[in-house]
């Protein structure tokens, strides 16, 4: 190789690192009651222009922000809170995004869900509620979903195919009825895109009012898994009563409830996250008399809904620290918002997070140390934080190994960091757990040092080193 092709090459190497590493440094997440937005410089027009457009930012786009003008931001409501390198930092609180929600809908949530998705899968969405002509999708008592497909007796066979079979051409045969055909699948609470295949050709559900681009130049019918009920007692007389919140940009006029007799309530699908919301009766904003979690700022009151998994971060010992707190990625690494609580054997705090894969520290009256009673650890640059899986969905296992002095899980989940994600010893094996979205995964296991495959995996494909990679596929 030519010096200049190699010069070339590497330029190139170093370019696409810091793309990599820029898009990471992209973030909207939600802190001290203030959403919280991190933008990149470096980043391509299009990561920009993006997150721009999940956060609501109206009028602003990548080249306004390259050329430090963030007029339209400001006039949005947002702040510029700090601009440190490449990266700058808008805040918005949130009380001034109920009074003034903007155009566009996005999740508040501790973390950045990306959009990203399988070929064929719904990107990740806030809430949803079902719209059907006629209900074609509905719920067994048994817990089973069941999908209707009226008429098509004269067919021979018809299937549901959709993300929740890999778009399946051969499994999800429906049976057939007297009225059309049936099949029962079990989901769990989500969004999911469906098709039915009907003697080989694909339709969508034509009752059903949800779509979305299929991207081949039709659409796939959208179903919501629900998994929250909003429920307000009394006001046996009140004429209206409906929902509105974070979730939904405040609209009153969206989610309208019905009285059963006793609650007005709405059942809908809502994402793993933290959300602000209030009722309307008869035009009148009230908070959730039954929530005591609320929001207040000025004369305005919102509850406060958490849904995801709660994480009890203890630290203990520590009895003369005169202040302990919890920083980590969902909290943009801000030392001073996630407060310990003293108790009799240390400090601790509850706290609810979304399904995913967290870095934390803590922070000892100004000392930031790692978690002293977590053996999973990360280290990027030379420093090293504790690791947590938020509903994990997979465990790596490595058996033998017993004289290893530290073994480490390194793929494409982590862009193969030779630090990887350091695996704890128990019993026989080396162990770590991690949330994966469904998709392909390599990945390999570091030994003292030495990179091997999984033995216990018979998937793996060639690299280019000739010592191949693992693999996994999550569905």
């Amino acid at each position: 190789m030519s010096a200049s092709k190699y010069i070339l090459i590497t330029l190139m190497y170093f370019i696409t690192m810091q793309m990599v590493i820029a898009q990471d440094r992209n973030k909207l997440l939600m802190a001290h009651d203030h959403m919280i937005l991190l933008i990149d410089t470096r980043s391509s027009t299009a990561v920009i222009d993006s997150l721009l457009k999940r956060a609501g930012v109206t009028g602003m786009n990548a080249a306004l922000v390259k050329k430090g003008n963030f007029s339209p931001a400001l006039k949005n409501g947002w702040n510029v809170s700090r601009k440190k390198n490449d990266v700058i930092e808008f805040d918005r609180s949130l009380s001034d995004m109920s009074a003034n929600p903007p155009a566009s809908t996005y999740i508040i949530t501790t973390q950045l869900f990306k959009t990203e998705s399988r070929p064929g899968y719904p990107a990740e969405t806030a809430y949803g509620v079902n719209s059907f002509k006629k209900v074609t999708v509905h719920e067994l008592p048994a817990g089973a979903t069941r999908f209707f497909f009226p008429g098509h007796t004269n067919a021979r066979r018809v299937l549901l195919s959709g993300n929740f079979n890999n778009w399946s051409t051969i499994k999800g045969r429906m049976n057939k009825t007297d009225s059309g055909w049936v099949s029962d699948v079990k989901l769990n609470p989500g969004i999911y895109a469906y098709k039915f295949i009907v003697d080989g050709d694909w339709t969508e559900d034509q009752y059903n009012n949800l779509r979305e681009d299929d991207g081949f130049g039709g659409s796939n019918s959208l179903y919501f898994r629900y998994n929250y009920t909003f429920k307000l007692k009394g006001y046996k007389n009140a004429h209206k009563v409906s929902i509105a919140g974070s979730f939904n940009k405040w609209n009153p006029r969206e989610l309208n409830m019905s009285f059963n007799g006793e609650a007005w309530q709405i059942n809908l699908y809502l994402h793993d996250g933290i959300f602000l919301y209030r009722f309307m009766v008869d035009g009148n904003w009230i908070a959730d008399p039954y929530n005591k979690l609320t929001h207040v700022e000025g004369k305005t009151a919102a509850s406060v809904l958490k849904l995801g998994e709660t994480i009890n971060f203890k630290l203990s010992g520590y009895a003369k620290a005169d202040h302990v707190y919890v920083a980590g990625d969902f909290t943009n690494w801000k030392p001073n918002i996630l407060a310990l609580q003293k108790t009799a054997n240390g400090w601790s705090l509850p706290y609810t997070l979304p399904a995913g894969n967290y870095l934390y520290k803590f922070v000892v009256n100004g000392e930031w140390i790692t978690d002293p009673a977590n053996p999973h650890q990360i280290t990027i640059d030379g420093n090293a934080n504790s690791f947590i899986a938020v509903k994990p969905n997979f465990t790596f296992k490595l058996r033998g190994y017993a004289t290893a002095h530290k073994v480490i899980l390194s793929g494409t989940f982590n862009n193969w960091n030779e630090t990887g994600y350091t695996m704890q010893h128990q019993g026989d094996e080396w162990v770590i757990s991690l949330y994966l979205k469904p998709d392909k995964y390599l990945y390999k296991f570091i030994v003292d040092g030495q990179w091997i495959i999984d033995p216990a995996n018979r998937l793996w494909e060639p690299n280019a080193e000739n010592t191949g990679n693992s693999v996994l596929w999550i569905d």
